[in-house]
């Protein structure tokens, strides 16, 4: 691995602004759905719900949230994996831009197992939330190592089945790959800057090892997935 691949980049990205919005935020979200669609990265999530409610038969409302929500797709996934599965969901999407929200609640209107809130995860008020289930995707690697260790101490203390983490691998092949997709097919300034970006500040296996040791998270599986994700479950 070369120098540059060899740690987290803390760049920000674009999108890191909480008061992006508008048109430009509005095609970045439609083209990232469309990318985790084509490469298969919404799968790592709904994997990680079969395999956390697996034998637990949980006939009763089950709480799940999606922090860095973005334009609902994960959540709409979700939905629909709760319906063929015959669970009753109740899905909170969570981010700290309300105009992402916004976006959000048009997006699913026709679910209504599906609410919002716009608030930062780091605040008192959300870490006194309570879910049986955490997904976070392509969400951590928007911080820094120390802040996701408090991150992921309050995932793990906040649920009462675990959380899943849906995250990109650190690669120098991920990084050239998805530079030259964007550069031919995006039409988003946003996605161009951002999704490469994305690579850069993402995680080698050896990373999220040490951050869940710093988190004092013990019980987990750490799986690799196509297209260079990885998935995460921490348990209870």
């Amino acid at each position: 691995m070369s120098n540059r691949f060899s740690q987290r980049s803390y760049e920000r990205e674009i999108m890191d602004d909480l008061d992006s919005g508008g048109q430009e935020m509005a095609v970045t979200l439609r083209e990232l759905e469309v990318i985790n669609r084509n490469l298969g990265g919404n799968a790592v999530s709904i994997s990680g719900l079969n395999k956390l409610v697996k034998g637990k038969a949980p006939g009763r409302l089950l709480h799940i949230a999606d922090i860095g929500c973005g334009g609902g797709d994960m959540l709409v996934k979700m939905a629909r994996w709760g319906r063929s599965k015959g669970i009753k969901l109740q899905l909170t999407g969570v981010d700290a831009n309300p105009h992402i929200i916004s976006m959000a609640e048009e997006n699913t209107s026709e679910y209504p197992e599906i609410d919002y809130r716009v608030i930062d995860i780091f605040s008192e008020e959300y870490r006194q939330s309570r879910f049986d289930i955490v997904n976070c995707s392509l969400f951590t690697h928007h911080f820094t190592n120390e802040e996701l260790t408090q991150m992921f101490r309050t995932m793990y203390e906040q649920s009462a089945l675990g959380f899943i983490i849906n995250d990109l691998h650190r690669h120098w092949f991920a990084y050239h790959s998805i530079k030259i997709l964007t550069r031919l097919f995006s039409n988003s300034p946003m996605v161009q800057n951002d999704a490469p970006l994305s690579v850069l500040r993402a995680f080698s296996r050896s990373d999220l090892e040490t951050l869940m040791n710093a988190s004092g998270i013990h019980s987990y599986d750490l799986g690799w997935y196509w297209a260079f994700r990885w998935q995460l479950i921490a348990r209870h």
